[in-house]
């Protein structure tokens, strides 16, 4: 009898010594035990655009380099509310992730404004490349404060100019036009500065705004022109690219340090997945939206960058005083 208690003790103890190992293995493994996570991740767009398709992406890889432990419930076009009420909702940790447009973030972090300089890149490739500097970091930096982080930048092409039934060749022609401009300070101060008057509208409320006459035309990507079928309402497009378009990528704070390295490690590689996704699929597309544009019944043209000279200098000499992150990032990339 003895010897079977002996037994029994034995076999206790080598159980507890395996639990101990397995546990042990676990914590050096870094996967939290394979702990499961489901996402909550906010957007504006439409499920036709490509920021919508670069969400999927992002989702569909974090399943797969997590083996199935992280899943992403998508909202987009605006369901959950303004980009502000997004922003709350992340602080608030209701909502784990949003692509939050950096016209949008330059309202709560003035550094932002730095990507909306004029004509400071040549193509989105040039400014999916930039995402990486050290300037570009920082700028991601400054939301910490604000219980996010800033995890990448993700873009949809370049900025054009439509308009209703003007066709507009210089910032001459735009004086006292009402054009829909994204409620961001140094996108309004450049309209202004060529004599249009920007109207904040929110996306949704924009066809309806141009089709009624209350604006005369919008600052906007072709990506959108095609899906928000701003054809319909507008004869006229400029193909200016006086801008790059892009999101801000951000988490909640606390969500995100909660998580190990090694599972925020899998949230950061899935994420350069999708903006690769985004901006090698984006680039290939240009002559593609503008015939679908043409196609549409818009005249679709070119207006070079030295029409708005005047409208750059202004720019840089306003906003380079304004915060030394954007001084720092125009004395980058202005050529």
């Amino acid at each position: 009898m003895k010897k079977v208690k002996q037994g029994i003790v034995m076999m206790m103890v080598m159980s507890m010594v395996l639990l101990l190992a397995a546990c042990g293995g676990d914590e050096t493994s870094g996967n939290e035990s394979g702990k499961t996570y489901s996402f909550k991740l906010a957007h504006i767009t439409p499920t036709n655009h490509m920021w919508h398709q670069a969400a999927e992406k992002f989702a569909e890889e974090l399943e797969s380099k997590s083996d199935g432990r992280m899943k992403v419930e998508i909202y987009p076009a605006s369901q959950l509310g303004t980009e502000a009420d997004m922003v709350q909702q992340i602080e608030a940790g209701s909502v784990d992730f949003g692509l939050i447009t950096a016209a949008y973030m330059s309202s709560r972090s003035p550094s932002f404004a730095a990507w909306f300089m004029p004509y400071a890149f040549e193509d989105i490739n040039a400014a999916h490349e930039a995402r990486t500097s050290d300037v570009s970091k920082k700028i991601l930096a400054t939301l910490d404060e604000q219980g996010l982080i800033g995890l990448d930048y993700l873009f949809a092409g370049q900025r054009v100019m439509l308009f209703k039934d003007k066709e507009v060749t210089s910032p001459e022609d735009m004086a006292g036009l009402k054009l829909r401009v994204t409620p961001s300070p140094p996108m309004q101060d450049f309209y202004r500065s060529a004599g249009a008057s920007p109207e904040g509208l929110p996306l949704p409320e924009v066809y309806a705004a141009v089709q009624t006459g209350v604006i005369d035309g919008m600052d906007m990507d072709l990506d959108a022109a095609i899906t928000n079928k701003y054809y319909e309402v507008v004869k006229y497009g400029a193909v200016t690219n006086h801008m790059v378009w892009p999101s801000v990528a951000i988490v909640n704070k606390s969500t995100f340090e909660g998580m190990s390295e090694a599972d925020q490690k899998i949230v950061r590689d899935a994420l350069t997945v999708a903006t690769d996704f985004a901006v090698n699929t984006r680039s290939g597309q240009e002559e593609e939206f503008r015939q679908t544009l043409s196609d549409n019944g818009m005249k679709i043209y070119d207006i070079p960058a030295d029409a708005f000279a005047d409208q750059i200098a202004e720019f840089d000499a306003k906003y380079k005083d304004s915060d030394p992150l954007i001084k720092e990032f125009i004395d980058t990339y202005r050529k």
